[in-house]
């Protein structure tokens, strides 16, 4: 192993890390009176100067083209939604098991693309959707008496979805490509700011931070899972590519349930970590699609051999 390779391991797995501290920092300010619209509302505002700022040191022009605007807005407004969703979801259920549940979008954007834009169904797929459907089974039916919030598991989803197209639209969109992805996450936190500001009048009531450790908490989550998450995971799949990067992915939900437990004093059973962890095994499934289905492809044929024998 190359010292490059070795950085881009280790900048992927701070990348995921990183992005499931989200709930360590969301639900403390939830505690002390904010709600989730105005959570994401000042981390998007104070996140905008900080990638200004690097987009100045990178030397990016901030002009975008007349094509590339409504794309970007676009690409704005599903980012807003999926992450209000998935912060909605915290008030609803333990905070670790929704971020395992949003691990369900590598699933859904491969669905996607068999569905509505003809890619050809893989057996990696059928078998992913299979363990995660036992994964989520083990999830909606949790040990005890509890029961798995319907509201909560909802919102989740609709924030997997949503990211699911936005992955999608960064991907088939040749103009999308070609911004540059401190440029592209600038002009996305600037549409979600407005979306957030437009969800006040709506009825979600501007609620200010209590305590100076609230704007150190807002600070951090604009900070830790935004701008240090994209970071190293740019640069983690410049030095090994991007399908090990998504692989490193799967520290996310693992991240998130540990300091849920630790830090916030959230339980969790054996059922939920059996379930989360069917979850990461088919979402990396997908994400390795090609070398799994060489491998089910040499297994199967293995088998007309072993009855010959």
């Amino acid at each position: 192993m190359t010292f490059d390779n070795f950085r881009g391991y280790f900048l992927a797995g701070v990348a995921a890390a990183a992005y499931g501290t989200n709930p360590v920092f969301a639900i403390p300010l939830y505690e002390h009176g904010m709600n989730p619209n105005s959570v994401l509302l000042f981390r998007y505002l104070i996140g905008l100067p900080l990638l200004a700022m690097v987009m100045r040191v990178r030397n990016l022009s901030f002009s975008l083209g007349r094509d590339e605007l409504p794309k970007v807005v676009l690409l704005g407004l599903l980012m807003a939604v999926s992450s209000l969703m998935l912060f909605e979801s915290y008030q609803y259920m333990n905070s670790g098991i929704a971020s395992t549940l949003l691990f369900v979008y590598p699933i859904m954007v491969a669905v996607m693309m068999i569905f509505f834009f003809h890619e050809k169904f893989k057996i990696s797929v059928g078998v992913c959707l299979a363990i995660m459907s036992v994964g989520l089974s083990m999830l909606m039916n949790p040990q005890g008496s509890d029961t798995l919030s319907l509201t909560g598991v909802l919102f989740v989803m609709i924030s997997a979805a949503s990211y699911a197209v936005y992955i999608i639209m960064v991907n088939v969109s040749t103009t999308v490509r070609n911004i540059p992805t401190t440029k592209l996450l600038f002009y996305v936190l600037l549409s979600g700011t407005f979306f957030f500001v437009c969800m006040i009048p709506l009825g979600s009531e501007l609620t200010l931070p209590a305590e100076s450790a609230d704007w150190c908490s807002l600070v951090a989550l604009a900070i830790i899972p935004t701008v240090l998450s994209l970071a190293c995971t740019t640069r983690a799949i410049q030095l090994i590519g991007s399908t090990p990067t998504a692989i490193f992915g799967a520290l996310e939900p693992v991240s998130a349930v540990v300091l849920s437990v630790v830090v916030l004093g959230q339980t969790i059973t054996v059922r939920d970590v059996v379930g989360g962890v069917l979850i990461v095994i088919a979402t990396t499934i997908v994400v390795a699609d090609n070398s799994v289905d060489r491998i089910i492809l040499h297994v199967r044929k293995m088998f007309p051999r072993i009855r010959r024998r």
